[in-house]
């Protein structure tokens, strides 16, 4: 057979299909069913993640009430030159009362003054008067709102108005980066007594990194001891370790406050071997301390597991080479043994760190005003002031903070460093 027919041959199944198109299907059709295995888990994730991430990003911008309910006032307030220095025309008064009536009826005009309420304070009852004496309104418009109540007649209540006439804002970004936004748009730092939430975000990101040393210092002997000890033993230890995921998360946190308190088990055993006195007992509840104690305890499993499964892989000859070669067992550990575990270090500590980042149970009850993180902040609009917009924004700045430090964590760890196992 000549080299030119034998190229020209192709080989085939036994139905006669050429080869190269069997295998193509074949190959096609494991995929079709690899994605349909893990279709469930995709779909999962994607509406459980995705879409609230996605929810909280646009909540964090959207401005849809104030458009929506003063419909054609919003479109005029648009228009209109603030920078004269005098009030809207009349035609916008006019809209304004067509909208208020309507608002009024509908029951929704309200909800657009606790919108406004948001950027100042007195436009909830300004909204709530106005709409009970909007149908006796008559022309001139101008001179009835502000007859009703002269805030009508300052021009900083329509240009905060005008500001937040549109689909979009930046209102709650500013706000939870402490930023004031002026009437006039200008925008400046809130004094110092009313700058609370980049505050937050610093004691968070502070206490959130303590608590991440404090489990890698506590779990780094406890994990070694577990890799090195018999099966038996070793299982009896990791029983106790796990022993707080038994147990609810409520339960545990009250035995702390139970502990803490100043006339709590450890500062009833402080006094009694006279390391203090009763009238100087310690305050360790309802504070900073509190959050710590009660945190680091409750994350400790979550830096335990990784380092002891990454620890259980290392061989034990490892060690005993070095020492062999002449290393010290300090040195032995630090040049041999460590370097082995950074990738369950990298793996604990990322997973405290953000776990502890977003915790807000824990805190709400230990923390008081010095342990509040800002997610009990984050927890407290989306459940009690209802400004889920400020809510959202607090969650998408939180997020980026999180993501920044993921990123340095990766050049600098490296993320293909982190093993659970």
């Amino acid at each position: 057979m000549t080299t030119e027919a034998a190229t020209q041959q192709v080989m085939t199944t036994a139905d006669g299909t050429p080869l190269k198109v069997s295998l193509a299907k074949a190959q096609r059709r494991l995929k079709i069913r690899a994605l349909l295995l893990v279709a469930p888990l995709l779909l999962f994730i994607l509406i459980t993640f995705f879409v609230p991430v996605f929810d909280m990003l646009f909540r964090s911008v959207e401005n849809q009430i104030v458009p929506e309910v003063l419909e054609n006032t919003a479109p005029l307030l648009l228009k209109w030159d603030d920078r004269d220095g005098e009030l809207p025309p009349e035609e916008v008064f006019a809209a304004a009362k067509e909208d208020f009536v309507k608002g009024a009826k509908a029951k929704t005009i309200l909800r657009v003054g606790s919108r406004m309420n948001y950027e100042q304070s007195g436009f909830s009852s300004l909204f709530r008067k106005t709409a009970r004496r909007a149908k006796n309104f008559e022309s001139p418009y101008k001179e009835a709102f502000i007859k009703a109540d002269r805030k009508w007649g300052d021009l900083d209540t329509w240009r905060i108005l005008k500001r937040e006439s549109g689909a979009f804002t930046i209102s709650y970004y500013l706000a939870a980066m402490d930023l004031s936004y002026g009437p006039s748009g200008d925008i400046t730092m809130k004094p110092k007594g009313e700058a609370i939430y980049l505050t937050l975000f610093w004691r968070t990101l502070k206490l959130s990194f303590l608590i991440t040393i404090l489990c890698l210092a506590l779990a780094y002997p406890i994990s070694y001891l577990m890799s090195t000890l018999p099966l038996k033993t070793s299982n009896l230890l990791m029983i106790l370790v796990l022993l707080p995921f038994w147990t609810s998360l409520l339960v545990r946190t009250t035995a702390w406050i139970a502990l803490l308190q100043q006339e709590g088990v450890i500062n009833d055993l402080l006094v009694y071997f006279g390391l203090i006195t009763d009238d100087n007992r310690l305050a360790m509840i309802h504070n900073a301390t509190g959050t710590v104690v009660a945190m680091t305890h409750i994350l400790l499993p979550f830096m335990v597991l990784p380092l002891f499964s990454v620890m259980k892989t290392i061989p034990p000859t490892y060690m005993r080479a070095a020492k062999n070669l002449g290393a010290t067992p300090t040195v032995a550990f630090i040049r041999v043994y460590f370097p082995n575990t950074v990738s369950g270090i990298g793996a604990g500590g990322i997973l405290v760190f953000i776990i502890s980042i977003g915790y807000y149970i824990t805190p709400a009850l230990v923390g008081g005003v010095d342990g509040t993180l800002i997610s009990n902040f984050i927890a407290y609009h989306m459940s009690t002031s209802l400004n889920w917009g400020l809510a959202a924004a607090l969650g998408v700045l939180l997020l980026g903070i999180v993501l920044v430090l993921y990123y340095f964590y990766d050049k600098i760890v490296g993320v293909d460093n982190m093993k659970f196992g």
